[in-house]
């Protein structure tokens, strides 16, 4: 890991001058984050207004000369929004996870459409609060010649196929393009929904833009909805910087699996545990084939790949006997990884998908009806759907899937999305955990035992609302009142954040759990807490809208099907048993006494490196620490940072590989510990390796680690 530390300097207006402190972290994880209180959600960044560095030999700059609020507005004319929360959250939309989609607007068709309304009985509009209510929230078009510049399988601004692209609008709009060249198969068909952050001439657009075949070539089509900021027809001056970006693609489904909140609302629905139990046991059997079935090693290798740098993944695929005494302590920790989900009830299930949502755009659709595309076309009949994360008892719906012909004509073969109605008095989306279509993913079953068990409830309505208090419009501010304004609200976030929507989680959760096992469905005790549930429900749906800061840590003994499920999980990983550490008896040979010496006394010496490295309290940096201490060890053994580099003869580097295995296995056996094996694969893995497929009279076959995702995920 990394470390980089940037001193900042901000003076305030009254004079005083603060110096903050940033370290830059290359990477880390959740976990620790969450246990240092110093950390936050708030990220920062520099940009560059202006440069005396003789490397830019003074070039102008797309900023150059330019003002704080100029520069925003080369972006998007925030200073339109009414007020300063809004201005926040809407100019964030710059730091999303995309990618810039290659293309010069300059003669773009730009068109902004209202939105479909909800009408009644009667078909009058509905309102609520005095807004009117929409069906389409969130969701626009976009013609199929752009739509076809857009790459497949897009995720948070990637390509999930292994072409990493990741790069931030900031620096798209700035003039930055990543490569976005793909194979012509990803070129035939556009994705069916494209989730997107849209950049146009002051306007700030958010949401996801349909293909429609209808529309005439190089055509956007978006909803009011979408508008989350509106040009000011006054701001001539400032030349903006237009730019489409993807955040996501509609997607082929991946193997999908229920969540905590779903089975206790499942739960509640009136499946019986022990549905949930036989996914559980199922789940166990399954990954238990790691060690016994290679297809299902590899899988497990694979998608944990980044806990040992695909180490355990190449070994399979050299042909090491699943049985070895490493290989095996290595899947056993991917595996324990695989059933922590489990143990939080990430069960995997059949006949389910999770889909992006939109509206259907032919008015077919009856109110409890839906249009669903998975891989060979359009499916019929009762299905089950679910948005995360909800919490309210008729957050699950069951909807009827119908064909619907209309569609053809304005998505052709696209494929993979879910279709809401158009028609009826409310959004099924906005029923869900108060969802629309701006990118929300939807949890859609069609497994015929969760269909014939589940009874549906009343849908959520919201009982509650904070109204927004007074507040200053941002073009009400001088400069440098509104920066002044902005950086006390930093402080505020980074300081004070609230814990509003953690805390409503945790106690629903808590709740939920023992309202799930009061047997007797009329007492005082199971109605008090149903009502206090719909109350935390109310808070939970008014917080998901506000800054994201974690959980406070809460436990508590579970007897309801969640607990069962975690005590299952427990009792089937205690009962894994030790490894017994074994020499491959191919690797089992003599090697002379002096290049055994050698390795012994530098296996004597790196044990004491790595007790003296490992002396941080902090995972990320032991690991960082760890690392470089076997880079130390492979240079001596190959004479380069790797194999592929070596500097030294292949006979010498195969001799003294397989002293470092005789050496660290028996240093293993003496100590009844597997874990002590991994320095030999650490280090001389390569070499081992290659030693192994020799041996079978084979070659290597170079193959790129996200094709082998792509098959085997």
């Amino acid at each position: 890991m990394k470390e980089l530390v940037v001193y900042c300097a901000i003076i305030l207006p009254d004079g005083f001058t603060i110096l903050i402190l940033v370290k830059l972290f290359k990477d880390g994880g959740k976990e620790a984050k969450k246990k240092d209180r110093s950390t936050s959600p708030v990220k920062c960044f520099f940009v560059r207004f202006e440069s005396n560095a003789a490397i830019d030999d003074g070039k102008e700059y797309v900023l150059s000369g330019k003002t704080v609020q100029e520069a925003r507005s080369v972006f998007m004319h925030v200073h339109t929004l009414p007020s300063m929360a809004k201005y926040m959250a809407r100019f964030s939309l710059i730091l999303s996870k995309t990618m810039k989609l290659e293309d010069d607007l300059s003669n773009l068709n730009f068109m902004v459409e209202g939105d479909i309304p909800c009408k009644d009985k009667d078909k009058k509009p509905v309102y609520k609060d005095g807004k009117l209510c929409i069906h389409s929230d969130g969701t626009g078009y976009i013609s199929e010649d752009l739509a076809l510049k857009c790459p497949k399988d897009v995720f948070k601004g990637s390509i999930m196929n292994g072409a990493n692209v990741e790069i931030g609008p900031i620096g798209a709009l700035l003039g930055e393009s990543p490569d976005t060249m793909q194979a012509d198969s990803y070129r035939r068909v556009p994705p069916l929904l494209i989730q997107i952050r849209f950049f146009y001439k002051g306007y700030a657009v958010k949401g996801t833009l349909l293909v429609n075949k209808k529309l005439p070539p190089r055509t956007i089509q978006v909803r009011d909805s979408m508008v989350k900021v509106e040009p000011d027809l006054n701001l001539s001056n400032i030349c903006t910087r237009n730019s489409l970006e993807v955040v996501t693609t509609s997607n082929q489904p991946k193997r999908t699996s229920l969540s905590k909140n779903l089975i206790m609302l499942l739960s509640y629905g009136g499946v019986p545990d022990n549905f949930f139990m036989d996914l559980l046991k199922n789940a166990l059997e399954e990954s238990q084939g790691a060690f016994s079935n290679k297809r299902t090693a590899l899988r497990v290798a694979l998608n944990r790949g980044g806990l040992d740098e695909l180490l355990a993944a190449k070994m399979i695929l050299s042909g090491i006997p699943l049985d070895e005494s490493y290989l095996q302590y290595r899947m056993s920790i991917m595996l324990n990884e695989d059933r922590k989900g489990l143990l939080s009830g990430k069960l995997p299930i059949t006949d389910s998908y999770h889909l992006m949502g939109t509206v259907d755009p032919s008015g077919v659709l009856e109110s409890d009806e839906v249009c669903i595309i998975l891989d060979n076309g359009q499916i019929s009949g009762k299905v089950l759907v679910y948005r995360h994360p909800g919490v309210h008892f008729g957050d699950i719906h069951i909807l009827t899937a119908r064909y619907v012909k209309e569609l053809d004509e304005y998505v052709g073969h696209a494929k993979y999305a879910i279709f809401f109605p158009s028609n009826g008095p409310r959004s099924l989306a906005d029923e869900m955990a108060g969802g629309d279509f701006d990118g929300d993913m939807f949890f859609v079953s069609k497994n015929p035992q969760l269909l014939d068990y589940f009874k549906v409830s009343e849908p959520w309505t919201e009982n509650c609302t904070t109204p927004e208090g007074p507040s200053r419009r941002p073009s009400e501010f001088s400069d440098e009142e509104l920066e002044s304004e902005l950086f006390e609200s930093f402080l505020k976030t980074r300081f004070q954040p609230s814990y509003a929507m953690g805390m409503a989680a945790d106690n629903w959760s808590a709740i939920m759990d023992r309202f799930l096992t009061v047997e007797d469905s009329n007492s005082s005790e199971k109605t008090l807490m149903k009502e206090n549930l719909k109350k935390l429900i109310d808070l939970y749906y008014e917080a998901l809208d506000a800054s994201k800061t974690g959980k406070k840590e809460n436990s508590f003994k579970s007897t309801s099907i969640l607990g069962k499920i975690y005590d299952h999980v427990k009792a089937y990983q205690e009962e894994v048993s030790r490894k017994e550490v074994q020499k491959l008896p191919c690797f089992n040979v003599e090697v002379s006494e002096e290049c055994r010496s050698k390795w012994t006394v530098l296996y004597e010496q790196y044990r004491k490196d790595m007790t003296y490295v490992l002396n941080s309290s902090n995972k990320e940096k032991n690991d960082a620490a760890a690392n470089a201490l076997y880079d130390v060890y492979k240079k001596v053994l190959y004479g380069g940072a790797e194999l592929v580099e070596r500097q030294r003869p292949m006979n010498q580097i195969s001799e003294e590989a397989l002293a470092i295995y005789n050496i660290c296995y028996e240093y293993a056996i003496k100590k009844d510990d597997v874990g002590k094996c991994g320095f030999a694969w650490k280090v001389a893995g390569s070499a081992l390796l290659n030693l192994h497929v020799l041996g079978l009279g084979e070659k290597t076959l170079s193959c790129a680690p996200s094709v082998l995702k792509e098959l085997f995920s």
